[in-house]
């Protein structure tokens, strides 16, 4: 139970916020927080704006409180070695009482240890590798889910498909891309398919190498691929599986995970163009009026000429609801001691901040995952086709509005 309370159950408010009493004072204490995202891609630059205006909603709404979250952001460049450093730097330079991120899931197994031993707490929305456990180092939090959360609803996909029951798992050799293969390898078996092939794809392979592994793998009698990647080696693969003449009608099923499809909205329409045919998973965010509101002030902010933000996506809803969270357990922590808030992070204090973390259970902008819906690339756009759940199994498409 108590591994089960750090991940996915670990529920956040976003506009419905019970059982925090204000505090008397007038006094506003600031308080540093970390924050590692890589600022050059979509997703962090997204999530740098939705964090920014979930503190503003935030204390819009509890301007009383007596805490302050106070941002500190940092880019590691989409590399190990920097996310590290800038982690470091912020934990014994800045005294930060707790960072959120970094982006990936390379980046947070090394950032993850540093908080272990400064107890600081690690909070990531995005690093969703299921060998990232929580359960492993008690100051890593996930607020997103793990991985293996989607492999049940890809294999009930593949075992509708009765016809084909070889599956050639395609994966980038990454972290990310390698911790969730004998998850699905386990899922895929429940329901009598085999893996006869596996490729996996380092991030910096060039066009002519990607092509030879398609060739290769073109040459084989399977016909159902499973592409587990992130958008920038997904988008440039099924660019070059078309070329390859294996995205045509009839050749067969393509499948992409969790990590590629709530990422389609930053691919090029080309990459889309190409895609056509594709089946993917993604969790079921049902529509709320907070939800829909959200959602329309980052495409007015999308549209500002110096905005790297190409869309909303799961992830931002994530880092949303993150700093959401993370806000209301300072105050918590804030009102409930004497401690001196502005080194939350250190010793004891930094247990005390993880643990009001870890004991918040409220609804969120994001939702509770359930339910993943199915969807069908067709004509460059996605088109929703069912729904998955362990209740139901897979459904068909509902009258809902989904996110």
């Amino acid at each position: 139970m108590a591994n089960q309370k750090r991940y996915l159950w670990f529920i956040f408010i976003v506009l419905f916020s019970p059982g925090i009493e204000p505090s008397t004072t007038k006094e506003v204490i600031r308080v540093p927080v970390g924050v590692v995202l890589n600022l050059n891609s979509s997703v962090g630059a997204m999530a740098e704006k939705c964090m920014t205006m979930a503190l503003d909603d935030f204390y819009a709404k509890h301007a009383h409180y007596q805490t302050r979250l106070s941002l500190l952001t940092r880019d590691s460049k989409n590399d190990v070695v920097s996310a590290a450093f800038e982690a470091l730097h912020l934990i014994n330079i800045e005294n930060v009482s707790a960072i959120i991120g970094p982006q990936s899931s390379a980046e947070a197994k090394f950032v993850i240890e540093l908080g272990r031993r400064n107890h600081v707490p690690i909070i990531s929305f995005s690093a969703t590798s299921p060998s990232l456990s929580p359960s492993h180092s008690s100051f890593f939090i996930r607020t997103a889910f793990s991985d293996s959360a989607q492999v049940e609803a890809i294999a009930a996909i593949v075992g509708a498909y009765s016809k084909w029951l070889e599956v050639v798992l395609i994966y980038e050799d990454t972290e990310y891309g390698n911790s969730l293969i004998p998850y699905l390898v386990d899922a895929f078996q429940k329901v009598g398919a085999r893996v006869p092939h596996r490729s996996a794809i380092p991030p910096h392979y060039n066009d002519r190498e990607i092509l030879k592994e398609l060739n290769h793998l073109n040459s084989t009698r399977a016909r159902i691929f499973l592409v587990h990647m992130t958008a920038s080696l997904g988008s440039k693969l099924f660019l070059l599986a078309s070329k390859a003449g294996m995205m045509t009608e009839g050749y067969g099923l393509w499948i992409v995970t969790e990590g590629l499809s709530t990422l389609l909205d930053p691919v090029s329409s080309r990459t889309m163009d190409s895609m056509q045919g594709v089946v993917g998973v993604r969790p079921y965010i049902p529509m709320s009026k907070e939800l829909e509101d959200f959602v329309l002030r980052m495409k007015r902010f999308r549209f500002r000429k110096s905005s790297k933000i190409t869309g909303v996506n799961l992830f931002g809803l994530w880092a949303y609801d993150t700093a959401w969270a993370l806000a209301m357990a300072v105050e918590k922590v804030g009102i409930a001691s004497t401690v001196d808030l502005a080194s939350l992070g250190s010793g004891d204090r930094g247990q005390n901040l993880l643990e009001a973390i870890l004991d918040l259970k409220f609804e969120n902008l994001s939702g509770n995952l359930k339910t993943f819906e199915v969807f069908n690339v067709i004509g460059g756009k996605e088109r929703i086709i069912g729904y998955w759940n362990q209740k139901k199994g897979l459904s068909g498409t509902t009258t809902k509005t989904t996110f």
